[in-house]
This record gives C-alpha cells, structure tokens and sequence, in this order.
C-alpha cells in the first residue's frame, strides 16, 4: 500500500487538522516524518491528542528540528542533511511493521508546507512525493488568493504526473470550490468547516461526516501501489 500524502496550498492551509480527521476516519496511521519547529509542541503531539480511535499509530517523525523554518534552513542550522532516501525507507519500515496477513492500516503522511518547500539543498516536498509514489491530497484554505494557490499547486502536480485522489477544503471564505476542482481537473473530496481551535470532539464529528466520502483513499493508495513500498 502507498502512503496518502497530505501537503497543501502553502503553509498554514489546515493541512495538520485534515491529516487528523482522515487518520480518524479511515483508522489509519499517522506519520509527520520531518518536524520544524519545536517551541509549541509538534504536529504529532497535537493529532495524537486529537484521535478517538484505539487503532490509529502516531508514529515519531525522523527529523525534529528545533527552528520554526524551511526544512532545508532548520536542518542547516543543526548540520543535518535530510535524506529523502531515509525517509522513504522509514516509510517502507512503518507499513510493513503494520501489515497482517499483506494488510494493514492506511499511512497518512504529512508534508511540510507546500510541494515546492525545500527539504534540502536541492531536493524539494514533491521530490519525496515522487519517490514515495504516494497518492496525494491536496489542502486549499479558502482565502482570498487562494484560486491561484491551488491551481499553481495543481499545475505543479500536472507537471510532474503525480496522482491527486483530490481536493479537501478547509475554511470558508466566498463559494468558489467546485470552480477550483473542475478548473485543477482534480475531484473535491470534502470540505472542512472553519473552527479556530479545533479539537478532539471536532475531529471525530468531522471524521463521521465525511467518513463516506473518504473511504475511495483506501482503493486509491492500494491500485497500481501494492507493491510500491513493501
């Protein structure tokens, strides 16, 4: 099975939250392998206190980096270089430690910030997208510029053919949605009402709502993948 990647529009779009409620949904696991910034807790921290459900692992990220920057510069200051080849590796390692009988749960991985955020002096999010031949799903936060945001992200992805299961949204400002999936060629999976501090309750009622909607995740991370990383 591939991993689900969630990465998003840019930095702040809601991509932690919507990594939470499909890990509660789907009872999937959950892995954020490169962490910067370290002052006010971890990603990790925050959707293992979010999750309801006795199934799902938050497994411990690879790189923790203590400055709240680009990877690329937060692991520079600490003199550590990431190593996209480690990643995937740890990827392999976390879904076949979880595989019984050739199955196991869903991995949903977290990117930093957007695809073009650079991991390393020359290797960049949608590098180890490309490498984990990961199914993606794409986060836009609804804000005015968002439009260009998403179908800059989209083109991105075009570009490098990568497979988009689709469009999560996440806020709530005007109603253009549904112009951004048919514009990206890329389908809208769900939308996430806006809370400002969302918690445990508002992840599982969340994960409830759109349990349906998400399940195609599964089938999609599984077809043309079974292989991939095992």
């Amino acid at each position: 099975m591939r991993p689900i990647f969630i990465t998003g529009i840019g930095t702040d779009v809601g991509k932690t939250v919507v990594a939470a409620i499909l890990t509660e949904a789907l009872q999937a696991d959950y892995w954020k392998p490169v962490q910067a910034g370290l002052e006010n807790g971890t990603d990790s921290d925050w959707v293992r206190g979010a999750l309801s459900n006795s199934h799902s692992l938050v497994h411990e990220e690879l790189y923790r980096l203590h400055l709240a920057a680009s990877p690329h510069i937060a692991s520079r200051q600490e003199r550590i270089r990431i190593s996209l080849p480690d990643i995937v590796s740890r990827a392999r390692q976390i879904i076949k430690s979880r595989a019984v009988g050739g199955a196991g749960p869903p991995l949903i991985m977290e990117g930093a910030g957007g695809l073009l955020v650079p991991l390393n002096g020359n290797e960049f999010v949608v590098d180890l997208v490309e490498e984990l031949n990961a199914c993606v799903v794409l986060v836009s936060r609804n804000y005015l510029g968002s439009i260009n945001h998403s179908l800059l992200t989209a083109e991105a992805c075009r570009s490098r053919n990568i497979q988009v299961a689709g469009w999560i949204f996440n806020d709530q400002y005007m109603d253009y949605e549904n112009e951004i999936a048919q514009w990206s060629g890329f389908p809208k999976i769900a939308a996430i009402p806006y809370r400002e501090n969302p918690d445990r309750s508002f992840v599982s009622e969340q994960a409830e709502r759109i349990r349906e909607a998400v399940r195609c995740l599964v089938s999609l991370a599984d077809a043309e993948g079974q292989t991939d990383l095992m």
